[in-house]
Order: C-alpha cells, then structure tokens, then sequence
C-alpha cells in the first residue's frame, strides 16, 4: 500500500503549482494554479490535464495568487464538483481575482479569435469562463489556522501561517497508508514563503518531524540581502526622491494583492514622518482597490495596522473607471502611478507605459519578479532601445536598474 505524489506545475518552472497525493483510498490536490510568462509557459494552460479531473476527492489551497488557484475553475467546468479548502481571507480575495480570471480569458481569447478570422484560422474557446469562476467559488470551505480538518478518507489537514500574502498557508497533512501497523504519512507543503521582515504579517512558522516537506525554491539559488522595514523604506524613499527630481511621473508596476499594499504602507510612512513631500499617489488597478478593501477587512488578523489604516491617506486616490485611469496621462509630472499588472503583461500598466515610457524625465520602478518571457523582463533587459544602458541596483535587493542616457528610469 503506497502514497505517491505527482508534480503536475512549479517543477522546473516558477508558475503553474499543482500537486496530486494518491493513497490507498483516493487522491486530492495540493493547489491547482495557473503557468504565467512566456507563450511557450502560457501554452501550457492549454493542454489536457494529465489526471481525471473529476477524481480527487477535495483540493487543498495554499494562498490565492492565479499561479496557484488559477485553474480551480478549468477543473469545475470539467465536472470536478467536491470541496476546495482556503483560508477565510482567501476565500475573500479570490471572490473576486477568479472572476477577473475568468474575464481576461475569455477577453484573449476574443483577441485571438479575431485575428484567426483574419488568418482563416479555427476559433479557439476559452480556458475558462467568469461563469466557471464565479461557480467555483461556491465550491470554497473555508478553514482557520492552526485547527485540524478531516478533509477525506484516510487525510486530515491543518494550516499554518506562510507569512506570504494575506491568507496564505502552509499545510501540513496526514495521510494514512492502509496498512494499520505503520503510522500516518506526515506532509508539509510550504505554498510561497515570505521572508523575514514581511509587512502586515509575522514570520512563517510550522510544526516539525515530518515524511517529506515539498517547498518553494524561488529564491533558493541566491543570496538575498537581509532588509529591515526601515532599510526597505530608505530604498523607496532615496528612488522616489530623485524620481521627483526628474521632473516626470514614476511609473511603479505591481502586483495587485499585496505589493500594492505594502507599497502603500511604506509610502503612507514615509509621508507621515515627512520623510517625502504628500505627492499624489494614484492606485489604478481595480484588482488592487479591491484587494486593498479585503487588508481594511481582515485588519484585527494584520500587524502594521493597530495605528489605523495605512490606506486612508487623502494624497492616495483609487481609480477604478477607465476613463479616470485615461486621465492620469494628463498629468505632466510629479505623481505616483501603481497599476497592474506586475509584470507587464496585461492591465492598464501597459497603458501607462506607452504614456510615458518615451518621456526622458520619467521613471520606471519595478518593485517585483519578472518572470522570462513578460514584457517586465523584457524591459529589464533593455528591448526597448539601443539607448538604455544597464546599471547595479546596489541596496535594492532583488531589483534591477537600466537608465535612458538623459535620466533615469529605475527600478
């Protein structure tokens, strides 16, 4: 009688987590997310899943980015109908990132379509749609940490703080073998791991002693810099100074849940303790405003935010219509801009972009991974002219740098 586990996702490749345990009594998955980047990652998404969609018994979530959830609603729409385990706080981000999900599927896949037609090419059908997204979400159970749920014959589950993003998990498992004389299986699957010093959240933490652990290894391979709150702050502070001095807007690419938030407490800090002039800050992104709703929402679970909400600064303006965010680029200098996507590859960041990448004084900063293959990277690594050169990023941790030959555009 054996347990085994398959790697369906985030094996030789960040994205695209999905994990399935079979053990004598059935199976269930560990996430089921979604491959982000280049085509040929993209692509992926694509193919037939190399399991019955409709077998495992339950799955069990780690945290709500759609690089782990980001296929829960593919399997329902192929018949998957049992329960899909998450913690509150993600139950409540994913409300909302699934459906978007759902829309940007099926908005691609109308761009695709009309260029196929062009080509006298086959329609092609989405992966999802919102209306699968939105039918998963009925789907969700939430759990709290720390407690034991008995999520299926022979398996029980217990969460534990990552320390990644709102919500997100650790799950240690236990499964039985079938044969009575050994013990139970332990498992830990780390999910995404944050790292010491983590805004809104405490250190990850888990118990000890187990079978086998499955964990991400990102950042395995490097050696990242230990940055306090206050170092991590000095950095923003010292690149949106000499932004400003510039003269242009700063263009700041970033994730929607989560680094928009921690962006926004370090700058509301920075501000509060005069450390930078009261500059406009603009959120354009409704992913973002809606994930920073859920951070107001859950604000007792959160360190960061005894002092009131780090949110309500009347220099940070939420955009979410399109003719607001249009009006942004009207602003000739001396704002902030945050807007998705992170990497570049869809959102009205791209939008921005256009605006204002030609413009000399203007800055750039990424503040996040880029994985190969998105435009992020590609900018990174200077496709965008003959005339950027690449610099160091010195303190900036994971960062890297490139300027025009006039000014700067950092990240």
């Amino acid at each position: 009688m054996t347990v085994t586990l398959d790697f369906f996702g985030a094996a030789g490749t960040v994205t695209g987590s999905c994990y399935r345990i079979a053990h004598p009594r059935g199976s269930f998955l560990v996430d089921c997310g979604m491959f982000q980047g280049s085509k040929t990652l993209n692509a992926l998404n694509y193919r037939a899943l190399p399991f019955d969609q409709r077998e495992p018994e339950f799955v069990l979530l780690t945290h709500a980015h759609i690089d782990h959830s980001g296929m829960l609603p593919r399997l329902v729409k192929a018949g998957f109908r049992k329960a899909i385990y998450a913690t509150h706080s993600t139950a409540d981000l994913l409300s909302f990132m699934l459906p978007d999900s759902g829309n940007i599927q099926e908005s691609e896949v109308e761009r695709i379509n009309r260029r196929n037609a062009q080509r006298g090419q086959e329609e092609v059908t989405p992966i999802y749609t919102r209306a699968d997204a939105e039918a998963t979400l009925k789907q969700l159970r939430e759990v709290a940490y720390e407690t034991w749920i008995d999520c299926g014959p022979g398996v029980r589950a217990r969460y534990w703080n990552a320390g990644h993003i709102l919500g997100s998990a650790s799950i240690e498992i236990e499964v039985q073998t079938g044969d009575p004389r050994q013990p139970a299986l332990r498992l830990l699957f780390s999910g995404d791991l944050g790292p010491s010093h983590k805004a809104f959240h405490p250190d990850p933490e888990a118990p000890e002693g187990f079978d086998y652990v499955v964990t991400e290894s990102t950042y395995g391979g490097r050696d990242r810099p230990e940055l306090t709150a206050d170092k991590r702050r000095a950095v923003l502070q010292a690149e949106v100074a000499a932004a400003m001095k510039r003269g242009g807007n700063l263009i700041i690419p970033s994730f929607a849940i989560e680094r928009s938030q921690e962006l926004m407490l370090d700058l509301g800090h920075l501000f509060r303790t005069k450390q930078l002039p009261r500059l406009a800050v603009y959120v354009d992104s409704p992913l973002a405003v809606r994930a920073t709703q859920v951070f107001i929402e859950h604000a007792k679970d959160l360190e960061d935010m005894q002092d009131g909400s780090p949110f309500e600064m009347p220099n940070f303006h939420f955009v979410e219509s399109v003719e607001q965010s249009k009006s942004i680029n009207r602003i000739a200098g001396g704002a902030v801009i945050l807007s998705a996507s992170g990497m570049c590859d869809a959102g009205r960041i791209r939008h921005h972009l256009k605006n204002n990448l030609y413009r000399q004084e203007a800055t750039v900063l990424f503040v996040g991974y880029q994985a190969p293959g998105t435009l992020g990277q590609l900018l990174l690594a200077g496709a965008i002219g003959r005339n950027l050169r690449r610099r160091s990023a010195g303190p900036c941790c994971e960062r890297k740098c490139w300027r025009r030959r006039n000014a700067a555009a950092t990240c």
